[in-house]
């Protein structure tokens, strides 16, 4: 059974007692880029569109439910592939920017 803590305030006088102001030093800024955010949703959704769209697409083509399964699992590894190279790309460029401003600094 949980025990009650003992309280110096009352439930009404906590109430009525206004909360202290926080200090306007905090960070707000969040820990992810927007666009980080935005390239991960467009990946995600191209990830669930692409195979089933594929698929369909193959299918109307006349292709059997085979291949135009073969034909979604390439579309899905030739996005999965794309996120890979632009996030290998997007590091690249933050890495060249840090040995850039460190050159500065050097000098």
């Amino acid at each position: 059974m949980a025990s009650r803590r003992v309280q110096d305030k009352s439930y009404a006088d906590a109430v009525t007692t206004p909360v202290p102001e926080k200090s306007s030093n905090s960070d707000v800024t969040p820990a992810v880029p927007t666009h980080v955010i935005l390239k991960l949703l467009g990946f995600t959704v191209a990830m669930i569109s692409s195979p089933i769209g594929m698929y369909f697409v193959a299918v109307d083509f006349g292709a059997t439910p085979t291949i135009a399964g073969i034909a979604a699992a390439v579309t899905a590894n030739v996005v999965l592939f794309a996120y890979v190279y632009v996030a290998w790309q997007e590091d690249q460029e933050e890495r060249e920017a840090d040995t850039k401003k460190k050159e500065k600094k050097a000098q």
